[in-house]
């Protein structure tokens, strides 16, 4: 089931078996701030590396924009769907999806990296095989994907270094025992 805009139920946790899935205190508290960072740069990368996206009718971004994000949002439902139950919330011009499924380490990266792979790296792979108007757009679909992605891409690289019989659970994990 999907809760639009409202949190899962409170469910108790034993909290010495999970520990915080981003350990350091600091890193935590900062995290967003690594998030903003990475939207900066991404931001800035498009006309510092001779990209003509710009060139694209802004009526036309702000519709690619919009399906993009929905697509987006809809592949990470997509992983997860049968999981459990769904929650997709917001703060500010950020939105999360959370769920009370307990999720193994492929599963959670997949969740994590699935619309970045599909709406920014397969785009710009296409974009080397087509020319005319559809290469900007192509482009610009990577670049906003990218931009809308940048947690779930610290996220992504977070996920890999955990060990091998990790599963995940709101914001914790803990080492499954065989």
């Amino acid at each position: 089931m999907i809760h639009w805009f409202q949190q899962l139920p409170q469910q108790r946790m034993d909290l010495s078996q999970w520990t915080p899935f981003i350990q350091k205190p600091w890193y935590r508290n900062h995290f967003m701030k690594f998030v903003y960072l990475l939207q900066i740069i991404i931001v800035l990368l498009p006309p510092n590396i001779g990209i003509g996206i710009l060139d694209i009718n802004i009526l036309l971004m702000i519709l690619i924009g919009i399906i993009v994000f929905l697509l987006h949002e809809s592949l990470h439902i997509l992983v997860i769907h049968k999981k459990g139950d769904i929650s997709l919330t917001f703060r500010g011009v950020f939105f999360w999806l959370n769920t009370n499924a307990i999720l193994s380490k492929g599963r959670f990266w997949v969740f994590m990296s699935l619309p970045f792979i599909a709406l920014s790296i397969v785009p710009v792979i296409l974009s080397f095989y087509v020319f005319g108007e559809l290469k900007p757009i192509l482009l610009f679909i990577s670049w906003f994907n990218t931009f809308i992605s940048a947690s779930d891409i610290i996220n992504s690289f977070l996920i890999v270094i955990k060990p091998k019989n990790t599963v995940f659970y709101r914001g914790y994990f803990r080492i499954k025992e065989d």
